[in-house]
This record gives C-alpha cells, sequence and structure tokens, in this order.
C-alpha cells in the first residue's frame, strides 16, 4: 500500500501510529552499532600495544618478547633469547588478523547501520566507500562471509607456522572449519546470484 497522500500528488503521507512505532525501532540497533564501535576501539589498542611490544624486542627488550611469545602462544624446546623470523611472522599475522577483524568491523557498522537503520547520506563524498552505493542485505552477506574466510584462514595459517604446539585432532578441526566456512560462502554468493535479477539481453 503506498504512504502517497491522495489529497497531493506527491507528497507523503505521515504514517499511523502504531506502523510508525514498529518503522521507528530499527532505532534500538543503534546502541548495537556504538557497542561495536566501542569494541573497534578496543581492537586499536590492543594493535598498538602490540606493535609497540615488537618494536621494543626488536631492539633488545626481553620482557618485550616474553609478551609477544605469550600472547601468540609460541613454544618451543629451546628458550627464545632473541626476536626470531617465527616470532615475527606469528606477531605479524596477528596484527594482520587485527586489521582485518576490524574490516569486518566496519563493513558491519556502516553497512548494517545503512541497510537497516538509516541513510548516511555520503552520495557525493569523496570518502565514500565503493562498496557502500550498491549494498544491501545480500551483498553485505557475502562480504561478510568473505571477510569471514579472510580471517579463518590468517588463524589457519598461525596454527600451521606454530604446529608443533597444536595436536593432529586440532589442526584437521580448523581445517574442516575453515572449509566449512568457504563452502559456506560459496552457498551464500551463489543462493545470490540465482536471486539476483537478470539483466536484460539488447
Amino acid at each position: 500500500m503506498s504512504n502517497l497522500d491522495p489529497v497531493t500528488p506527491g507528497k507523503v503521507s505521515p504514517l499511523r501510529p502504531l506502523p510508525n512505532l514498529i518503522f521507528a525501532s530499527r532505532w534500538l540497533q543503534l546502541p548495537l552499532y556504538l557497542g561495536l564501535i566501542v569494541a573497534q576501539g578496543v581492537y586499536v589498542v590492543h594493535f598498538l600495544v602490540e606493535l609497540f611490544h615488537l618494536v621494543e624486542a626488536a631492539f633488545g627488550s626481553k620482557q618485550a618478547l616474553e609478551s609477544l611469545i605469550t600472547s601468540i602462544g609460541y613454544k618451543t624446546n629451546v628458550p627464545v633469547t632473541t626476536l626470531n623470523e617465527t616470532v615475527i611472522m606469528l606477531v605479524v599475522l596477528a596484527l594482520i588478523d587485527v586489521v582485518m577483524i576490524s574490516n569486518l568491523l566496519i563493513m558491519v557498522i556502516v553497512g548494517g547501520y545503512e541497510t537497516f537503520v538509516s541513510r548516511m547520506n555520503l552520495e557525493g563524498h569523496r570518502d565514500q566507500p565503493e562498496w557502500l552505493s550498491h549494498v544491501n542485505a545480500s551483498v553485505l552477506k557475502v562480504k561478510l562471509a568473505t571477510a569471514i574466510i579472510g580471517i579463518s584462514s590468517i588463524h589457519l595459517l598461525k596454527t600451521f607456522i606454530n604446529a608443533d604446539n597444536y595436536t593432529d585432532r586440532v589442526l584437521i578441526a580448523q581445517t574442516a572449519i575453515h572449509i566449512t566456512f568457504l563452502l559456506s560462502a560459496m552457498a551464500i554468493a551463489y543462493t545470490d546470484k540465482l536471486m539476483s535479477p537478470t539483466p536484460p539481453h539488447h
């Protein structure tokens, strides 16, 4: 049913009280997105702390090195007294993991708010994300699934680099979970393709 005012053509008539209340309930999601922004800030602090420890360890700080080894869960039969390539690689992968999760948060915050709460009127803004111009629930699902695959890949790579500290059961389980994410993303993308309208052929 159209909300156009029958008296004044082209003018949108106000919603009735109950539909207006139901439609306004979308603003209940606002605290959720604000909470994700706070979580984003926590990730930024965590990233800077790990980066600071990495720089300190590069200059020979034993305490910073021990903190890094504890945070990445790296264990070896030979005590680690200096920053080596494996530790650097695991720390860098952990930092990349934080960045990818942060990107995922941005997609959920900006895309979710734009799709389910209110328009942000970013058209023409020089910093408008390219993907936001055609975002909808289906596109957002595909992008989130792709981002989760990237995060899972980083976790799996970290596990394989540090494989000596994991059992075969854990390695197989993480690989199976990653494959499940991959197949799920492919299924979501294929379903979205089937549901999308086919452009007419000229």
